[in-house]
């Protein structure tokens, strides 16, 4: 892989940080309920925070580059993605968030197991824990807002 190449990853990695940013901050628009508000505005935020580090990635020269996981309900796998509208129930808001949070997660830990650098893995192993710890969270609050116990 060369320079040129490797740019062209992390630019898409931080494209679609972009994307989940803006998501969030849109989503959080969306939903009156102030607690997912709250969580969308923090997920947002981490996802600023995996662009910074990114971009603090792709200004360094990369040295020879090659290229040769926490709870998971699979909520992802099971529901279809719901279209993004003005009237998104809360719902419909942390089954499309599972699903952007699956994809990263999906993309980093591909881009960790293609890595023969070890700062380079390390890196990208990192941002999938994150991107899986997001999941994982968002899955919990799913399955305890959409299966409730009845007693």
């Amino acid at each position: 892989m060369n320079a040129e190449e490797y740019r062209s990853i992390i630019s898409n990695a931080i494209d679609r940080e972009v994307e989940a940013y803006t998501f969030y901050r849109t989503v959080r628009e969306k939903v009156t309920d102030e607690n997912l508000k709250n969580l969308f505005n923090e997920l947002a935020g981490e996802e600023s925070n995996h662009r910074k580090t990114l971009e603090g990635l792709q200004m360094k020269e990369p040295g020879k580059l090659g290229f040769d996981t926490k709870r998971d309900y699979k909520v992802a796998d099971a529901l279809e993605t719901p279209p993004l509208s003005a009237d998104l129930k809360p719902l419909d808001g942390l089954v499309i968030a599972i699903r952007k949070e699956l994809d990263a997660m999906q993309m980093y830990t591909q881009l960790a197991s293609l890595s023969v650098d070890p700062d380079q893995m390390a890196l990208f192993e990192s941002l999938a824990s994150m991107e899986r710890g997001h999941k994982a969270r968002l899955e919990d609050i799913y399955t305890n807002m959409a299966f409730p116990e009845a007693w």
